[in-house]
């Protein structure tokens, strides 16, 4: 993206953990100056250091970008920091979970342009999906450069409104769990049936990301890649038959997970 106009005004990033360090590093890879980056975080890691760029320095007055990513058990003590940049000229970004547009228009003023985006823990290592959506004040080059800033961590995504970020936090936030899960018991049932635990593992973790490969591109239909590896009456199409029972296989446990983690996203973004 063309970093001209935020390394002019300044970008200031609160928080810098695994997730900010993570879109710090694609910035700065991607071209936006160094000098122009301000980092606010209480404790600032060696590699955060060693980038050159302002750490714990007075921010510029009126940065054209603020990118929140502080925990959200944090949100309460550092917003404060920064309200007075909020009223317009400054573009506001949260990936931070939990918190509704709403409770940053309390806190930063109603005219405050800001962009709720839901990343999910691949973005670490740049293979993460993002979801956004804007306020009422986000204009569309606004949501376009956020759009931008948030590819640095992976693809994304645009919701049509806010409502849907609980689906969201069901599917891709949590998701990397259910994966990891199936992995460990994918392992689990190799073991069962007399694999070496070590093996067993690895054959796991090979075959998820594997597949995953496969059924990454966007053409990709992941029903007709099942149907390509199901030989009729084979070994896969009997294990299939197991884990697409109607009543306890996969599609309705998975349907139920997804709900139950929906639900609780509701429940903690309202409080």
């Amino acid at each position: 993206m063309d970093f001209a106009e935020i390394a002019g005004r300044g970008l200031v990033l609160l928080g810098c953990g695994r997730m900010g360090s993570a879109m710090l590093d694609g910035w700065l890879k991607g071209g936006l100056p160094a000098e122009a980056v301000w980092v606010k975080d209480p404790h600032p890691s060696d590699w955060l250091k060693a980038q050159g760029v302002h750490v714990n320095a007075d921010m510029p007055p009126a940065p054209a970008i603020v990118v929140i990513a502080v925990k959200p058990q944090m949100m309460t003590e550092a917003l404060p920091s920064i309200s007075d940049l909020g009223g317009g000229a400054t573009l506001f970004i949260s990936v931070a979970a939990g918190t509704l547009l709403a409770k940053f228009e309390e806190i930063l003023g109603a005219n405050t342009p800001i962009v709720r985006a839901m990343p999910n823990t691949p973005a670490a290592i740049g293979r993460g999906i993002t979801a956004i959506v804007g306020n009422a004040k986000v204009s569309a080059a606004e949501l376009d450069q956020a759009d931008a800033l948030l590819q640095a961590v992976g693809e994304t995504v645009r919701l049509e409104s806010e409502a849907q970020m609980d689906a969201v936090t069901g599917v891709s936030g949590s998701g990397p769990a259910y994966v990891f899960l199936m992995i460990e018991a994918m392992a689990a049932a190799g073991v069962a049936q007399g694999l070496p635990a070590d093996l067993a593992m690895r054959l796991a973790k090979a075959t998820m990301a594997g597949a995953g490969a496969l059924a990454l591109p966007h053409d990709a239909d992941p029903a007709q890649l099942r149907i390509n590896v199901t030989s009729p009456a084979g070994t896969t199409a009997a294990a299939l038959e197991v884990l697409m029972d109607g009543a306890e296989g996969l599609p309705p446990l998975m349907e139920k997970a997804v709900a139950a983690a929906a639900a609780r996203s509701k429940e903690l973004s309202r409080g």
